[in-house]
């Protein structure tokens, strides 16, 4: 499977991964740069969602004493294996759809 090339000169595998790099900080700027390539858009917008919420979820975790404590502990791992999936599935050029947040993301594509 060739892989299509980006606006960014990257292809479309290797972009839609970075879209994960940093979550929704990466999200945001492959979905300013990058115009064309809906691979790469939907893993943006997946990414700025999924990891926004997750952002925001150890922010007001880590507001609440002790038991929001252990489940930031609880959660931490199982956010990063997340992380890596996401992104090993994009390298694998897959459009792997998260429940609730693959649907809205995609429907971001063709509001756009």
């Amino acid at each position: 499977m060739e892989s299509k090339k980006t606006s960014t000169g990257l292809d479309e595998n290797i972009a839609g991964a970075l879209t994960y790099l940093l979550g929704w900080v990466t999200g945001i700027i492959f979905l300013m740069v990058e115009k064309e390539n809906r691979f790469v858009r939907f893993h943006a917008w997946q990414s700025i969602i999924t990891t926004g919420a997750l952002t925001i979820l150890f922010i007001i975790l880590g507001v609440i004493p002790v038991l929001g404590w252990i489940l930031s502990i609880i959660l931490a791992p199982l956010t990063a294996i997340l992380w890596l999936w996401l992104m090993y599935k994009a390298f694998q050029g897959e459009m792997y759809k998260l429940p609730w947040v693959g649907d809205f993301a995609e429907k971001q594509l063709g509001a756009q």
